[in-house]
């Protein structure tokens, strides 16, 4: 019996709330999963819910909602490039196309999310002024995550609907407001306009509405995932790998 015990103590920290089975049930944060998730709650609400371990009010599903469907897909971008390249030399291995996709999630595609839910976060905790926080970035010769757009100059056309659905739904929060103030601080201290993106602004949101700062990033996998399938899918239907890599061969040969 005593036995028993130090073995059951010493294994304690091998478990998960995230989810569980047995022969008859499995269950995810504690619910039953064919009785109170399925069909009873949303992908979007079951991500909330597990990375948060709450389940969202209406406001903040919309608002993860809207960030999810605006980061699923921006066109083809290099993430959406690499998988659709690795899908052409492996089209038996959707798996790792879609894993090339998800890597490039760096400072220049997708990752801004992420970069910017933690440098917002981290200002906020110090109670550091936008003016103060942009100093510090521009001094160390860094670039302030969540302004900028290689295609939007002068507006991100998801950056004012995410503000406006936080703002209806009560959950525009510090993040968001400033970040607002990170972009007139910039302005001012460099002399360049760079409008808010929406990748910056899903990660002020997604802070606002619970979801850790460093979460961010992977939160935004979630949507990018959707688009990958997508590019896959076509890539099925109507490949551009093999012409790309053969436009790309011919204009390396050619002297």
């Amino acid at each position: 019996m005593a036995e028993h015990d130090e073995r059951a103590h010493r294994d304690e920290w091998l478990h998960t709330w995230i989810g569980s089975s047995d022969p008859d049930h499995i269950r995810l944060g504690g619910l039953d999963l064919a009785t109170e998730v399925m069909g009873q709650m949303t992908l979007t609400e079951v991500t909330y819910f597990l990375v948060t371990r709450r389940q969202p009010t209406a406001g903040e599903r919309r608002v993860l909602d809207a960030v999810l469907v605006s980061l699923a897909d921006h066109g083809l971008t290099p993430t959406a490039l690499a998988a659709r390249l690795t899908y052409t030399g492996a089209p038996e291995a959707i798996q790792g196309a879609i894993a090339a996709g998800l890597l490039g999630a760096g400072s220049v595609f997708l990752g801004p999310a992420g970069d910017t839910a933690e440098f917002l976060a981290a200002a906020v905790a110090r109670g550091q002024a936008a003016d103060e926080a942009v100093a510090a970035r521009v001094a160390a010769g860094l670039r302030v995550p969540g302004l900028g757009h290689p295609l939007h100059k002068v507006e991100d056309p998801r950056t004012p609907r995410l503000y406006a659905l936080a703002q209806q739904e009560g959950l525009l929060g510090p993040h968001l407001m400033l970040l607002r103030e990170v972009a007139a601080a910039h302005e001012e201290q460099t002399g360049k306009r760079l409008p808010i993106n929406g990748a910056g602004a899903a990660g002020a949101a997604l802070v606002d509405i619970g979801v850790p700062p460093g979460s961010a990033r992977g939160v935004v996998l979630v949507a990018r995932t959707a688009g990958l399938v997508a590019h896959l899918a076509e890539e099925a239907l109507s490949p551009l790998g093999p012409r790309l890599y053969a436009e790309v061969e011919r204009r390396a040969s050619d002297p």
